[in-house]
This record gives structure tokens, C-alpha cells and sequence, in this order.
């Protein structure tokens, strides 16, 4: 449980509550409740402070005592958790130290190197999975020293195993549920806007209504979804034909954070490949599908704690909000205009 994040507005929202139950208010109070929401706060100080105190990585993080001698001010260099985030920097297991699960890090590097060892990885990702969160939000390394240091942290089955130890929500099963669940009215919403958006979704919504393969449907709807949030889906979908390979590899070198998709030749053709590319680096190959590549690229945002990609943050805020349903309660006046919006199609 994350002290931290514990919410005191509703205790002072609640002294509504107090006239119909005059005996609960706080006598000599405005409110009915400052008093006690004083106290709160006050009792949730004194408890960071003792865990600090014990060594709580998740506090000692933003210790100025810990914080380089550039960086020794309270509000600068600040690592808070994302959205959701369940275990942020986790405590060491009970028994081990920095020192053993490197040992066990070691291990797992050469155990990545071996054939069906799937369940001997699992194991070893699990265990040092403390040790990982820590060094991840500490040290904020790069994606390519990531790559080398916890090379099986970039696969499919491990990024749905990390998000689910960050979060303890699914991944991938999730978004997949969740966007087949809302396609048919969030279709209507973007139907039924017209104008610009029209003239601009109109071949992709063709293509949707031209295949049953529900991957394309997917794929089609999610670019819908990024047109009508008014960003540019070609900034996070990038598509090559087959005979373009070389110049896509020399893209990736200029590419923050995007998806590299290879076809044969028309929108209509199943991909050849599926690629996410961050800071340069291609960190996910031959992925089944653009949705697929979606759900792991939030994945990786998480567990590799990055910022959200530019020119897209109506984007993610959707895919987090509204389709994984993280925080949904908290959000800018453009997702919560589609959410309704949605709830009216219902």
C-alpha cells in the first residue's frame, strides 16, 4: 500500500454529509471537519517521516540526502509514481540484498542465452523485480543500457508480467477487451462527427468496413481514435512498404517513440512486421498487430518509466483512461468530451 498517495479532499468534501447529520460535525469548525482533516495530515507526515526513517526506498528517493549536490532542492528532480502505480520503488524482498540479486541479475543473463527457459526467467524477473524498479527510477537509465542489463525485460510476456507487478492490472488482455468492448460506440462517435475529421477518416473507416480480419478492424479504429483526439496517428503508426526496409532502418535513428509497420502493399494486406522503436532503439520486433504493439508500448511506458511520447498525450490519456480505465476520473477536457460522449452511445 502507497501511504503516499492517500487522498484527503474527500474528507473535506464530506461536510455536506454533516447537515444531515449535525451530531458527526466538528463543533467550532467551518467546515464540520478541519479539524480532523489537520490531524490527518499531520499523522500521514509523521508516518513518512518514520519511513524514511526505516529506509523506505520509495521516500528516500526524493531525500535531498540522496539527491546529487545540482539537484539538492525539494522541488526539483521529483520522481513521483505514474497513474496507478501499486509499486512504484519497491522494498527488497524479505532476506535479500543488493548484493544477492545481483548474483541473480548475473544469472539471468545467461539463462537468457539458453532454449526453452521461459519458466526459469519468469522466476529470476520476479525475484529481482525490486531490485530493477529501483535502479530504473533511481538511475534513470537509457533504453539501450536497459537492453543490455535486462535484455528479457523487452519481450511480450515479461512487459504483461512487469505492468502487472507495477500496477496489479492486466495488460494486454485488458486493452484488447476493453477496445473490442467500446469499438462499435466509439465508431458512432467518430461517424458522427463531421467536417475535417470526416475527409480524413474516411479511407480508414472504408478499409475497416472492407475487412473482417479483426486485427485490421483494430488497427482502423485506433487510428480513428488518434484523428478524432486531433493529433497525427502517422507519428506514433509508421507504415513502409516491403522494398522500403532500408530507409525504415535509417528512421529509427531520428524516432523517439513509434511503431514501425512493414506490408506487402495495401492497407488491406496483414503486416510483416511490427517494430517499437524508442529513443532510437528498436526494443520489440514481430509483433501480431498494431493493437498488440499499442498495449506493449504502455507496458514499456510503465515499466521503463517514460514520459509519454509528444504530440500525443490526448492519445495515451485515452488509452489509459478510457480504455484501461486507470484514473478515469481525472481527466482533460478533451478525453472526458469523448468519454461522455461515448456514455451517450451506450
Amino acid at each position: 500500500m502507497r501511504y503516499a498517495s492517500i487522498n484527503l479532499i474527500p474528507a473535506v468534501q464530506t461536510s455536506v454529509k454533516f447537515q444531515r447529520h449535525p451530531c458527526l460535525a466538528e463543533k467550532g469548525c467551518f467546515n464540520g471537519c478541519y479539524g480532523w482533516t489537520q490531524r490527518l495530515k499531520m499523522k500521514m507526515g509523521n508516518l513518512r517521516t518514520q519511513l524514511k526513517g526505516l529506509g523506505c526506498p520509495e521516500y528516500l528517493v526524493n531525500s535531498l540526502k540522496t539527491k546529487a549536490s545540482d539537484h539538492a532542492f525539494p522541488a526539483k528532480n521529483v520522481k513521483r509514481p505514474k497513474r496507478d502505480e501499486a509499486n512504484h520503488i519497491p522494498s527488497l524482498p524479505a532476506g535479500e540484498t543488493s548484493a544477492n540479486l545481483e548474483v541473480e541479475c548475473l544469472a539471468l543473463l545467461k539463462e537468457v542465452k539458453k532454449r526453452n527457459n521461459a519458466l526459469t526467467i519468469r522466476e529470476k524477473m520476479t525475484k529481482t523485480f525490486a531490485l530493477r524498479r529501483q535502479e530504473i527510477v533511481e538511475n534513470q537509465p537509457s533504453v539501450q543500457e536497459l537492453q543490455e542489463r535486462w535484455p528479457t525485460l523487452f519481450q511480450q510476456e515479461e512487459i504483461n508480467a512487469e505492468f502487472l507487478c507495477i500496477t496489479t492490472l492486466p495488460l494486454q488482455s485488458r486493452f484488447m477487451a476493453s477496445l473490442d468492448r467500446q469499438s462499435s460506440q466509439l465508431l458512432q462517435v467518430i461517424k458522427s462527427k463531421g467536417g475535417v475529421l470526416r475527409e480524413k477518416t474516411k479511407d480508414t473507416i472504408k478499409v475497416m468496413d472492407q475487412s473482417l480480419d479483426i486485427d485490421i478492424r483494430r488497427e482502423c479504429l485506433l487510428k480513428c481514435l488518434i484523428m478524432y483526439l486531433g493529433e497525427d496517428a502517422s507519428c506514433l503508426i509508421k507504415e513502409y512498404q516491403a522494398d522500403q526496409r532500408e530507409e525504415a532502418k535509417r528512421e529509427f535513428e531520428k524516432t523517439t517513440m513509434a511503431f514501425f509497420v512493414t506490408r506487402e502493399s495495401d492497407a488491406l494486406s496483414r503486416a510483416l512486421d511490427i517494430s517499437i522503436v524508442i529513443d532510437g532503439v528498436e526494443v520489440l520486433n514481430e509483433l501480431p498487430s498494431v493493437a498488440c504493439a499499442c498495449a506493449m508500448m504502455f507496458g514499456l511506458i510503465y515499466a521503463v518509466n517514460l514520459k509519454n511520447p509528444e504530440g500525443l498525450k490526448y492519445t495515451f490519456e485515452a488509452f489509459q483512461k478510457i480504455i484501461m480505465d486507470i484514473e478515469s476520473k481525472q481527466m482533460s477536457r478533451r478525453a472526458q468530451n469523448l468519454s461522455s460522449k461515448l456514455q451517450e452511445w451506450r
